[in-house]
């Protein structure tokens, strides 16, 4: 039975991940963390706004990205293997994580829990090399914290890695028109309501454009991979790893 701590109780990517865990037989749910969320009880368990008290052989990170470094302190100290699922992290914050995570534990960082979202970015990097320019249009609900989204940056750094890249022909009349450059690769972020996630990286060489989609309709399409990081996170070297794709 492995022991299953989750921070950033009640939102909502925790949500989904918490009932998971919690029908799961082979998983335990061992504490709820949030202290804004301190006393309410989710999934017949309390939560606790007390780091101390958070414990459990794996701990699953969905808190707002300006704690989640704050966070992270906390559970290094634990000896529990580690399940990031907050967004945001660039190339200089992931630096920053393996600076801070110096445990004799594993710590994944998921852009995305969502299994169709990590086969995506693993096709647009097979494909990109192929085509003379990539872009990534990534749409969210107007309430998400951070833009570009972690898919997005994991995406375009995957594309770059592989050889692919934007074309940069066009002067912008007015600054961010062109999106955000993320290595050698445009992105584009749109914010709506309605959206939980959606993201198309579009490619295209002379006479001929190619388009890879993936759309989240609910949260709970992150609860799946969530469950498969939690299981096999542990068998990780320690350190830092990036990607569902390291468990899948």
């Amino acid at each position: 039975m492995i022991r299953v701590a989750v921070s950033g109780a009640g939102g909502k990517l925790a949500t989904p991940i918490i009932r998971a865990v919690r029908i799961s037989s082979d998983l335990e749910l061992s504490a709820l963390y949030n202290p804004r969320r301190e006393g309410e009880s989710m999934e017949g368990a309390v939560v606790t706004g007390d780091p101390d008290a958070v414990s459990g052989d794996v701990i699953v990170e969905t808190a707002h990205p300006d704690m989640v470094f704050d966070n992270v302190g906390h559970w290094r100290t634990k000896g529990s293997a580690l399940v990031v699922g907050t967004s945001g992290f660039t190339s200089e914050r992931l630096s920053r994580l393996r600076e801070v995570w110096d445990a004799s534990t594993p710590c994944l960082v998921v852009p995305n829990f969502a299994i169709g979202a990590v086969l995506m970015m693993r096709y647009a990097a097979e494909a990109a090399a192929h085509f003379e320019a990539v872009e990534v249009v990534e749409r969210h609900h107007s309430t998400k914290p951070d833009a570009p989204s972690g898919t997005a940056l994991a995406t375009a750094a995957g594309i770059t890695d592989a050889g692919g890249s934007s074309s940069e022909t066009s002067a912008e009349m007015i600054a961010g028109a062109r999106g955000g450059l993320v290595g050698g690769v445009r992105v584009h972020s749109l914010r709506l309501p309605g959206l939980i996630s959606h993201q198309e990286v579009a490619m295209s060489n002379p006479g001929e454009l190619f388009s890879i989609t993936h759309m989240s309709t609910s949260y709970d399409s992150f609860a799946a991979g969530a469950v498969l990081a939690i299981r096999r996170v542990g068998g990780l070297a320690a350190g830092v790893h990036v990607g569902l794709d390291m468990v899948l």
